[in-house]
């Protein structure tokens, strides 16, 4: 199992870093999360131009067609430049719920939008029974003269300032048959509201009467249950990566101050205790990208073990970003918390991506349910 870079990916790498160095510096970065849509419609524009939001979409549906690998090596980018915009949860998530959920017509229509920039969709699952599996969906679309009709709220949706639509979550039928509907973000009694505190960019999503053609349901309008699932499980580890930047870039602030900042004549990097800290940074970031990287290879290499690796990375790196970052304050002291340096960029995403996609505690009980049923083959006693 080879983990390291290919030379076309180190070369994507270093053409990303440079893009976000240039366009995207610390300072630029500060300013959009405090404005008032909280990204740069000109840096997604212009992602979008150099062909790098459709990355993991195909290129029969205007998209570049790389693997999640590529994907993971751009976002990994992303995430150390803190950059904000809804680059994963329109160009990966909800592009990969398109590909394994909705028809070929569908597909044609709603991926080269996405891919071009030209459509911003993005998955509104949760709700307040707050849970990632289908379990948790209870808001029911209403059967109207061949329409649904959708009331109730979504909570913690990423990205929903400046969607154009939200892939919904529903429940319709007798039966209660999970159902996904592609919601125009500008139909009539669709608002939007951007949750306040400790969070990045979730919102509550309200459906007030919001009437929605039946032809908006993904497939078939049924039976979605398992695309669903196969396409977080190959967002989440794109998601990991976008984390594993996030941590990079916690730890290099740790170690440039580590080695700045003087205290008794000499630099506080030489002290134990805060050696310490820094050791315990390289562990948590190496643990989440060789889990994070482990699953991209398995997904494109179609190794078995796919999704005890998905989970796995997502429980890892989420973790992982929190602890790295939390470390990366306790060497900064008092000066982290100043938000012009820039360590806080990361304290909060690390908090707002912890739950997206699913939280750790989420995937572990997913990994158990994978492991108990896993088939270890014959026994070697009988």
């Amino acid at each position: 199992m080879d983990l390291s870079l290919s030379e076309e990916q180190q070369l994507l790498k270093q053409g990303v870093e440079d893009f976000v160095a240039r366009e995207a510096p610390l300072e630029a970065v500060i300013e959009l999360t405090d404005s008032e849509l909280g990204y740069s419609p000109e840096h997604y524009a212009r992602v979008a131009e150099l062909g790098w939001l459709g990355a993991a979409i195909p290129e029969q549906y205007g998209g570049a067609g790389l693997g999640l690998t590529d994907a993971a090596v751009l976002f990994e980018a992303f995430g150390y430049a803190a950059l904000p915009g809804p680059f994963i949860s329109s160009g990966v998530v909800s592009a990969l719920i398109v590909e394994e959920a909705g028809s070929e017509e569908q597909r044609a229509e709603l991926l080269p939008r996405i891919a071009s920039g030209q459509a911003i969709a993005v998955l509104a699952l949760t709700e307040r029974g707050y849970g990632w599996g289908p379990e948790g969906v209870h808001m029911r679309a209403a059967s109207s003269n061949g329409d649904y009709v959708l009331d109730g709220d979504k909570l913690f949706v990423h990205d929903a300032i400046g969607a154009t639509h939200f892939i919904t979550a529903v429940r319709t039928g007798d039966d209660g048959a999970l159902t996904l509907l592609v919601v125009d973000a500008s139909a009539p009694g669709v608002s939007v509201r951007r949750l306040q505190g400790f969070t990045g960019s979730e919102c509550v999503v309200r459906f007030e009467g919001v009437r929605v053609p039946a032809s908006a349901a993904l497939g078939d309008g049924g039976a979605v249950e398992h695309p669903l699932d196969r396409a977080l499980t190959k967002a989440a580890p794109v998601l990991s990566a976008y984390q594993v930047g996030g941590g990079q870039a916690a730890f290099e602030l740790a170690v440039d101050y580590s080695r700045e900042r003087r205290q008794f004549g000499q630099p506080i990097g030489r002290f134990q205790h805060v050696q310490n800290h820094i050791i315990q940074l390289v562990n948590h970031v190496d643990a989440s990208r060789w889990t994070t990287y482990e699953a991209l290879w398995r997904h494109d290499s179609g190794k078995p073990g796919i999704e005890v690796a998905s989970h796995l990375a997502k429980a890892v790196t989420s973790e992982g970003f929190v602890h790295a970052v939390n470390y990366s304050h306790e060497v900064h002291a008092g000066v982290g918390v100043m938000h012009e340096y820039g360590l806080t960029l990361y304290t909060t995403l690390s908090r707002s991506l912890y739950h997206q996609l699913g939280s750790p505690r989420y995937h572990r009980r997913r990994l158990a349910d994978l492991l108990v049923d896993y088939d270890l083959g014959p026994d070697p006693l009988d």
